[in-house]
């Protein structure tokens, strides 16, 4: 009875979780529908709660130091305490509500290479070791994200890669601890004043924040150095403008009007170095509950595999 007892505690023939997901693939501002589906061990457990969480892989810097976290940054309590008899079976169905602000991970059914996003379950057993299941999550484009990403495609951009800064942009309401940089080469058109893209962006329900950050070329008597632009889209124009124009006009804007972007609280721009995007325009983030690192080998090992399919295109 004695081993029996130290077995449960180590979540041996204790209840299992695996979560299903009705559909995987989602936008930003709609939900993930499912169901938690949980199976009673050899004795009946107390539940404490049943809880939904969505993580995804960061870059922190710390000093002089950068590395990748994984961090959860959305939360939801499916189930509060319930009793679950012995090989019992119970399903709990949910609906999700997916952040606005959550970064996109594909575009044309393709991920975006350096993008992870997973759907966390976790079982909060009493006096037993936590049960936990992990679900890929692929967030699609909204419609006017859609048409951007499009455009520079046209105008000539290739896409380098994706990835997720910690901190804030400064002057840019903003709900998440991080955000989101896709980075292209420069189209050739824009080679002789622009060697790199990265472009974000933060999306509420009304419509969208596009920053975009130029890495200049320096001249015969100058040194290169980041430009950096900020525009603001409504939800409604993603149909009603030509988007090629519109993205060339923000890039050319932004690569002429350097000096003046001081005055516009955007910082000083800063000598490159992977990891530094934004520049002065990012202020570090603390940050709460919903947005501590994660720890726990099962969710690293899982990002690593199944998940660490990437693309390196746009084409359908």
């Amino acid at each position: 009875m004695v081993f029996k007892k130290m077995l449960s505690a180590l979540g041996v023939g204790g209840p299992s979780v695996d979560t299903v997901l009705t559909n995987p693939n989602t936008r930003p501002g709609l939900t993930l529908e499912g169901q938690v589906n949980l199976l009673g061990g050899d004795a009946q457990a107390n539940i404490e709660q049943v809880v939904l969480g969505l993580v995804t892989r960061v870059e922190i810097e710390g000093g002089d130091t950068e590395y990748a976290g994984i961090m959860e940054f959305h939360r939801m309590v499916v189930s509060g305490p319930l009793q679950l008899a012995p090989k019992q079976q119970l399903a709990i169905p949910f609906q999700l509500p997916v952040p606005w602000e959550t970064p996109i991970t594909d575009v044309y059914g393709q991920r975006l290479r350096g993008m992870t996003m997973g759907l966390r379950t976790e079982l909060a057993v009493a006096r037993a070791v936590d049960k936990s299941d992990l679900d890929q999550v692929n967030v699609h484009p909204l419609p006017v994200h859609e048409r951007i990403l499009e455009a520079f495609q046209r105008l000539g951009f290739r896409f380098k890669h994706a990835d997720l800064e910690r901190g804030r942009i400064h002057g840019v309401q903003q709900t998440l601890p991080f955000y989101q940089e896709i980075e292209f080469f420069a189209a050739p058109q824009y080679a002789q004043t622009v060697t790199e893209v990265e472009l974000t962006f933060v999306t509420s329900r009304d419509g969208v924040d596009v920053i975009l950050e130029c890495d200049k070329r320096g001249g015969f008597l100058s040194a290169g150095h980041d430009a950096f632009g900020r525009y603001r889209v409504p939800h409604t124009d993603a149909d009603r403008v030509d988007w090629a124009q519109v993205v060339d006009g923000w890039l050319r804007e932004t690569t002429s009007r350097y000096g003046s972007l001081r005055a516009q609280g955007f910082g000083v721009p800063h000598a490159r170095g992977r990891g530094h995007g934004m520049g002065g325009m990012v202020a570090g983030a603390a940050l709460g509950v919903a947005g501590g690192m994660i720890a726990g080998e099962m969710i690293e090992d899982a990002f690593e595999g199944d998940f660490g399919a990437d693309f390196g295109g746009f084409e359908e």
